[in-house]
């Protein structure tokens, strides 16, 4: 009976967590829908990171998308929300940051590592070669062959006894 009771409250517990909150908004046309959408899915939650604003229910993305809506409402375009949002939050609420003197390490950075392993990899296998041909052109005169094997043979007979 008890764990019929904490399942019970357990249950219920979690049922609380699953509610989300889902946003109603009405719009004078489908264009001005479309425009919410586009914003709210191109711009990240401050707080998730990982989402965006339409997918989030935290509650900073509600009040981001009430705040997207007014200002559809006030007949600003996309990209007067979109700098007021970068003000506000900075760089990083876009999923597309624009190309400026402190992002161009974000767009540039993966393809100047790219390049650097390249560079590395070719110098590795520049010197591999290099050590590998320098070795098979090395070769033993008839003397050098001759003490080669006398001291080969010698040490032949040390392990033997």
């Amino acid at each position: 009976m008890s764990g019929r009771v904490t399942g019970l409250l357990l249950g219920l517990l979690l049922a609380g967590s699953v509610h989300a909150a889902i946003d109603t908004y009405s719009f004078k046309d489908e264009a001005e829908r479309q425009r919410f959408r586009q914003l709210t899915t191109e711009l990240r939650c401050p707080k998730c990171q990982n989402q965006d604003i339409a997918d989030s229910n935290a509650p900073i993305a509600a009040d981001l998308r009430r705040e997207i809506f007014r200002m559809l409402e006030e007949g600003k375009d996309n990209q007067q929300i979109t700098d007021y949002l970068v003000a506000r939050y900075g760089d990083f609420v876009r999923y597309k940051p624009a190309l400026n003197s402190t992002t161009w390490l974000l767009w540039y950075g993966p393809a100047g590592m790219l390049l650097v392993g390249v560079l590395v990899l070719g110098l590795i296998v520049l010197r591999k070669r290099r050590v590998q041909s320098s070795a098979a052109a090395t070769t033993l005169t008839a003397d050098e062959q001759a003490r080669l094997a006398a001291l080969l043979g010698q040490n032949q007979r040390d392990k033997q006894d």
